[in-house]
């Protein structure tokens, strides 16, 4: 009894291993269905694309001469040139695109301009004329280009003794100047300004010479003014006034509309007068004082505000302060700046 008692377990153990083989057997006889991969799959659906990457939008920059946002970089000189103001020289080709105007006495009372193009170049200026002693203090902020059509030896020994490049109607780069035949010698010598500045665009771009309203507009500060009347000399009376429809200042000289090439009246976001020492140590020829100081009056958005300006090298801008001594802002626009001398006159608008 014992015997068969321990042999009972053995036979269960063997009957359970033969079922278990039994068992593989017939599993592995059965058709199993594979799971589908996920990389093989049958759907139809389009595949979506990856949006393209936008381009981002350039920051504006400042165009330095005028305080104006504009698309790019301007990395071209500056081109100044000596402009005629006599009777028989008007209108002058290009004063419209002016970014700045300077406004200086020569003989017999006159007037001549040192007129500066950067963000606006157009394709010919002028009338092209001779050089003066104070334009060298005037335009060598500025560095670029200078235009003119000869003068004095000793002025244009001068000038060429700045950093700004020389070109003179008859030297090196007469292939940019021209005489036209609209108006009468010496009044019709004719630049071709946007060849010039392609040919020199290797010199440095210009710096700011005024600061200006971060908020895009005329500074609130003045006194209410429909414009500004100037007097260089008895015989050479200017006038500028207040145009609320286009927020500018128009201009007339001689008591007439002073206009541009095209027939409009010339126009100015800004005008600043300045009031100068004149030296006469060259004869009949008067030299504005420019590295000095004196008083001021800014004209701009309708208001004109008095304060004081100064230059303390030939080569530092002008600047602009107020009776505490804060820099005065202009209006990001045009500017003509105005050299009236000590014996001349100014009177403010009411």
């Amino acid at each position: 009894m014992t015997l068969l008692a321990s042999r009972r377990p053995v036979r269960r153990v063997a009957l359970s291993a033969a079922a278990f083989v039994a068992a593989v057997l017939i599993a592995g006889c059965t058709p199993t269905t594979p799971e589908p991969s996920p990389s093989t799959s049958t759907s139809t659906a389009p595949m979506a694309r990856p949006s393209p990457t936008p381009t981002p939008t350039p920051e504006p920059v400042v165009a330095p001469l005028r305080g104006t946002e504009v698309p790019a970089s301007i990395d071209t000189p500056a081109l100044s040139a000596k402009i005629d103001n006599h009777w028989d020289a008007r209108p002058q080709w290009g004063l419209e695109h002016t970014d700045i105007v300077f406004e200086e006495l020569v003989e017999g009372g006159l007037t001549r301009y040192v007129a500066v193009w950067h963000s606006d170049v157009p394709e010919e200026v002028g009338p092209i004329r001779s050089i003066r002693p104070m334009d060298p203090d005037i335009v060598s902020p500025l560095g670029g280009i200078i235009a003119y059509s000869g003068g004095q030896a000793r002025f244009v020994a001068m000038m060429q003794k700045t950093d700004v490049h020389n070109a003179i109607h008859g030297g090196a780069d007469d292939r940019f100047m021209f005489r036209s035949t609209q108006k009468l010698a010496p009044h019709n010598v004719v630049l071709d300004a946007q060849d010039i500045v392609a040919e020199y665009d290797e010199l440095d771009p210009p710096a700011a010479q005024f600061a200006y309203s971060p908020r895009g507009s005329a500074p609130v500060f003045g006194t209410p003014s429909g414009g500004v009347d100037l007097a260089f000399a008895p015989e050479s009376p200017r006038s500028w006034t207040w145009d609320a429809a286009s927020n500018t200042y128009l201009r007339a000289q001689e008591g007439r509309a002073d206009t541009d090439s095209t027939g409009a009246q010339l126009s100015a976001t800004n005008v600043v007068v300045l009031r100068v020492a004149i030296d006469w140590s060259y004869g009949i020829v008067p030299r504005t004082v420019m590295i000095d100081s004196g008083q001021a009056w800014i004209s701009t958005g309708g208001s004109v505000r008095e304060g004081t300006w100064s230059k303390d090298s030939r080569t530092a801008a002008i600047t602009l302060t107020d009776a505490v001594g804060r820099e005065i802002r202009l209006a990001p626009g045009n500017t003509w700046v105005e050299l009236v001398p000590d014996s001349g006159s100014v009177s403010v608008h009411d």
